[in-house]
């Protein structure tokens, strides 16, 4: 039997990670990103200055005149509209002369195959927003320019100074530069402080001990209230999200890399699974058909629960929804000698063409990365500010979104992904393999027996 249920294991998570739907995160609209747009709209158009260093791309200024480009994105809604938006107010304003056509994709999977497909076309756009391994992925074919000259240029180059490195650094490739950041969020655990100080804690989990005990009593407190349906609630909300998994395998110290190959079996890698394991069996953590976790959150049904950056505007909605007075705060995953925390994004991707057309390319992404482009898209889309500067411009947001400002402090704990290609594939494994842990109800000690299957498959995937 074991062996059945191993086969079928393998197969359905091939077959899963080869055909699952990378989503983008998505963003809801407030009221100070419409009227920061009517305000742009009629600003005058500050024109860029053309004096001081000479570039060394070796692109004249008359050159530059007129070029138009292609960008490809993964956005829909909200987050489409705003960038195109921003498009339109960059070919307004622009002092080249430059126009910029915006193209949905839709979604991240549609992006990589759409743009896979074209490259040997003369239909491939000039710049897509993906994500650092699809730039990977395509690099392999020669088609991705190296933007390391013009981060650098002294005319049109970039203060990397003022990018957190956890982002800068996720697009370096051993010294060439595949993609500038675009956006970036992170996953990060929820903790409902309030609650945590009514059964006996006043600080957030430092340690996986920690994290087990404040979870193990609040569910022994639903346990001795009147309804005995919910005894198995209060602990951590488990969540199966590759992000979540990787980040606990960071913080017990282990992680998914063998040098340049995968691996998984190893004794931290062992020690996190087993660990998260063992509170599901102590009936610590939970999972239910059906349930929203954000609303067993709101509702005290969980003292911890996962969301993304851009999930928190949904998780204050339900504790309205819940007339819920509590303090809640957004913390890394507690580790023992440092806590974990995953950042992930899209990256601008300038695809190789004639010099003028990547340096219009490059002018366009140096233009939305400044302060002011950078705050809209933050108000639009919950995400963090790819400057450091740009946190000037959003004191009232901040107000208004105190855990998100929690989650920016955060940062210096940040790691970024696996740099490989098959990155793409093998995320989706471990999600898949995290999943079929809780699914079947995996135990304990049968852990090392589903890394090794991780590690098979993600080697194979990597060749």
């Amino acid at each position: 039997m074991k062996k059945i249920l191993s086969l079928l294991f393998i197969t359905s998570l091939i077959l899963s990670a080869c055909g699952s739907t990378e989503a983008p995160p998505t963003g809801e609209s407030v009221s100070s990103t419409e009227e920061t747009a009517r305000q742009s709209a009629t600003k005058t158009p500050k024109p860029v200055s053309t004096k001081g260093p000479a570039s060394s791309l070796g692109v004249s200024e008359e050159a530059l005149q007129g070029n138009e480009i292609r960008v490809w994105h993964p956005w829909y809604g909200v987050e489409s509209s705003l960038f195109e938006s921003l498009v339109q107010d960059f070919n307004e304003k622009n002092e080249w002369g430059i126009r910029v056509i915006a193209e949905t994709q839709v979604n991240f999977t549609n992006l990589y195959e759409n743009t896979t497909a074209s490259l040997p076309t003369p239909d491939k756009p000039d710049m897509v927003i993906a994500l650092p391994e699809h730039a990977l992925e395509w690099d392999k074919n020669g088609i991705v320019a190296d933007l390391t000259a013009y981060a650098q240029d002294p005319a049109y180059g970039l203060d990397s100074s003022d990018i957190a490195n956890v982002f800068w650094n996720q697009d370096n490739y051993g010294g060439r530069r595949l993609g500038i950041p675009a956006q970036r969020t992170a996953r990060f655990l929820l903790w409902n402080e309030t609650w945590a100080g009514e059964i006996g804690f006043s600080a957030a989990p430092d340690a996986p001990e920690d994290f087990e005990q404040q979870a193990c009593r609040a569910q022994q407190a639903m346990s001795k209230d009147a309804t005995p349906q919910n005894d198995f609630m209060g602990g951590w909300y488990v969540d199966t999200q590759p992000m979540t998994a990787y980040a606990w395998l960071l913080a017990f110290e282990g992680g998914v890399l063998d040098g340049n190959g995968y691996r998984f079996l190893t004794p931290h890698n062992i020690e996190a699974f087993k660990f998260l394991r063992e509170m599901s069996e102590a009936l610590c953590s939970w999972q239910a058909a059906g349930t929203d976790p954000f609303e067993a959150f709101a509702n005290r049904e969980a003292l911890f629960v996962t969301a993304s950056l851009e999930d928190l505007p949904e998780v204050a909605r339900a504790f309205a929804a819940a007339n819920s007075t509590d303090d809640w705060s957004v913390i890394s995953f507690p580790g023992d000698n440092e806590d974990a925390l995953v950042v992930y994004g899209s990256s601008y991707v300038i695809l190789k063409s004639a010099p003028e057309k990547q340096l219009a390319a490059w002018l366009f992404i140096k233009w939305m990365l400044e302060n002011e482009q950078d705050a809209r898209m933050v108000e639009a889309t919950h995400l963090f500010p790819i400057r450091t500067s740009t946190v000037d411009l959003l004191g009232s947001y901040e107000k208004t979104h105190p855990q998100w400002a929690q989650a920016v402090k955060l940062l210096p704990q940040g790691e970024f992904q696996p740099q490989l290609a098959s990155w793409r594939q093998v995320k989706i494994m471990l999600g898949d393999g995290f999943k079929h842990m809780y699914r079947v109800n995996v135990p304990s000690g049968q852990v090392p027996a589903i890394l090794a299957q991780m590690e098979s498959i993600a080697t194979g995937l990597g060749e």
